[in-house]
Formats: C-alpha cells, sequence, structure tokens
C-alpha cells in the first residue's frame, strides 16, 4: 500500500514536472542585471580631489573626483601662447605680402613709364634728335624694369606660400586652435561626472594617487537601467516567448510578488568547450546523467513597476513565466506555490 501511494505520488510529481516546465517554468536561478561602467579618467595625473565616498548615491553630472589641474592649466597657457605666436607670425608675414604686392605694383608702373620712355626716346633715335647709345640705353632700361617685375612677382609668390591662406584658415593658425582646444579639453577631463544617475561602488582613488588614462579607478552602477536574467533549462524554453507574464521574487524583498514580462532569450551560450592543438577536446564523462544546459532568459519589470531600492546588481532572483498567462489550473497553482514561497522567503 505505501509503495502504491509512493508510486502514485512520484507519477504525480513528473505529471506536475512536465506541466509546469511547459506551461509555467520556474527558476530560482535569476540573477538581477544592470548596466555596469568601469570609469576611468581620459588623461592621466595625480589625484586632487576626491568627491564622494564608495556606495554612494550620485545624480548625473556629479562631481567623482577631480585630477590635479595645474599641469592642464600650464598646457592651456602654452597653447594659448602658441596661438598668439602664430597670430603674430601670420600678421608678420601678411606685412611682407603687403610690401611685395606694393614692390609688383611699384614694378608694373616703372615698366609701363620705362616703356612710354623708351618708346619716345627711340621715336627720336629715328629723327637723329638723339644718339644711338641714348636709343641703347632706353632699351636696356626697359629691359632691367621687366627682370624688376619678375623678381617682384617671385617675392609675391614667396610670400603667398609662406602666409598660406588667409585668416583663420591658414594652417599654422588651425593648428595652434587644435593645439589650444586639446589643451582646454584635457583640462576639462580632468574632472571626472557621473554619466547618469546611479551608485558609485568599488572606490579605488586616495587624494594623491596616480591615475593614468584610462584605467579604472571606480565602478558606476546605472540605476535607470536594470533586469533580471534567469537561467532556464532548455526543455523549459518550448513555450516561452517575448511578452510573457513572469513573476518575480526578489530575495531583498521578501513577501513581494513582482510583475515582469519575458524581453527575449539568448541566442547562444558558451559550451566550455576547450581546445587543444586547434582542435576540439573530448570531454570524457564521469556522470550518469549529463546536468541540463541553462540558457538565460532577460526578463524585465511591467512599465507600472517601480524597481525596489534595496534590491542591487548581482541579487538572486526566483522567475515563475506564464506561458498561457495566469489562466488555468497550472497557472494558479504555479502562482500560489510562488505566493507561498514569498511568505516563506521572510525565513532565509
Amino acid at each position: 500500500m505505501v509503495a502504491f501511494i509512493v508510486a502514485i505520488l512520484v507519477v504525480v510529481l513528473m505529471t506536475w514536472y512536465v506541466l509546469t516546465d511547459r506551461h509555467a517554468p520556474y527558476t530560482s536561478r535569476g540573477t538581477v542585471s544592470t548596466w555596469v561602467t568601469l570609469i576611468g579618467p581620459r588623461v592621466g595625473g595625480q589625484v586632487g580631489e576626491v568627491f564622494v565616498h564608495d556606495n554612494q548615491q550620485v545624480r548625473q553630472g556629479t562631481p567623482l573626483f577631480a585630477l590635479d589641474p595645474r599641469p592642464f592649466e600650464v598646457a592651456v597657457q602654452q597653447a594659448e601662447a602658441t596661438l598668439a605666436q602664430a597670430t603674430q607670425g601670420i600678421d608678420a608675414s601678411s606685412a611682407a605680402l603687403a610690401a611685395s604686392q606694393a614692390d609688383v605694383a611699384q614694378a608694373r608702373v616703372n615698366l609701363a613709364n620705362t616703356r612710354l620712355a623708351t618708346a619716345r626716346t627711340l621715336e627720336l633715335e629715328q629723327h637723329q634728335l638723339v644718339s644711338r647709345a641714348d636709343g641703347d640705353n632706353a632699351r636696356a632700361s626697359v629691359k632691367t624694369a621687366e627682370a624688376q617685375l619678375r623678381a617682384a612677382l617671385a617675392g609675391l609668390r614667396s610670400a603667398e606660400l609662406q602666409l598660406g591662406a588667409g585668416g583663420a584658415d591658414n594652417p599654422q593658425i588651425r593648428q595652434a586652435q587644435a593645439q589650444l582646444e586639446q589643451a582646454q579639453l584635457n583640462l576639462l577631463y580632468a574632472t571626472v561626472e557621473a554619466p547618469r544617475d546611479g551608485l558609485v561602488t568599488n572606490l579605488q582613488l586616495a587624494v594623491g594617487q596616480y591615475a593614468s588614462a584610462g584605467a579604472q579607478v571606480l565602478t558606476f552602477v546605472d540605476s535607470d537601467g536594470a533586469w533580471v536574467v534567469a537561467d532556464m533549462r532548455e526543455n523549459q524554453l518550448g513555450n516561452i516567448r517575448p511578452g510573457d507574464r513572469a513573476g518575480i521574487l526578489f530575495d531583498a524583498v521578501p513577501g513581494t510578488i513582482f510583475e515582469g514580462r519575458v524581453h527575449s532569450i539568448a541566442g547562444a551560450i558558451d559550451p566550455g568547450r576547450t581546445f587543444s592543438g586547434g582542435l576540439l577536446q573530448n570531454a570524457p564523462e564521469t556522470r550518469w546523467f549529463e546536468p541540463a544546459r541553462r540558457i538565460p532568459v532577460r526578463i524585465e519589470l511591467a512599465p507600472d513597476q517601480a524597481w525596489p531600492e534595496q534590491v542591487r546588481s548581482g541579487a538572486k532572483v526566483s522567475v515563475v513565466v506564464y506561458t498561457g498567462g495566469h489562466g488555468g489550473p497550472v497557472g494558479w497553482i504555479a502562482a500560489l506555490l510562488h505566493r507561498i514561497q514569498a511568505i516563506s522567503s521572510y525565513l532565509y
């Protein structure tokens, strides 16, 4: 009789096990996940001030820490001096350009006048009113004036090349401006601010410590982005679809069932296979039954549910997914059992 009752109980439990896997899959292997950012300075320097303490809630834009600003301020001053020097150099080149342009104009005028004078001299020479030597000197003066104009044009071209593009488009000016902008950015980067509302944790900073550029010095947990990752066995995924309702029980909030929605199912997991010599290794199996593989299912709180403040990233969660809604005896019993678990969670 006892054996018969035990057999009946085993059959009932197995039937329940199969039905819940299809219509109300449950797992206690859920974990709270959040957006976690490893924060470090964009520039290297000695820490001058630390404005927060470990595990402090901060608002977006709150200063977290600042590097000693003096080296960055000196760099800004040097860049400003470089820009001023470049501007002065451009001003000097502009003056040289103006002088060259004046020389060209003078050479053109001189050539025109020389040509006119030479034309009159040559006309007088034809009438034998001047000597042939005067005519030769007039012709030579034209060639000299033409040579002076070519020299003036070459000087103008040299001045234009030295000056480059005019004004702010000048390469020297642009380079000096870029150096100044980078120095100003580095000065701003010396103060690191909270990227969003969240929690500062794993703070590893002290005044006087040197912080390298890009090196992690604290961890920032975003308070506006959290979800639950529930590890389900593969044979529990048959009826789970995005949008299915879920009951969420946080160990940190005993007695309360939160409503959630299935967001998505992970597309792949790491099977843990190892390689040797470029080939997959055949791992020997020493157990009678291969443990079930579990696939992460992402579950988010329903829009009308506020995320509990006492729940932290990595916290343990129990989840029931209602693949057919709460309707039906399987869903009702699963919800009741989950409620009993929520009440009993006060004890452990």
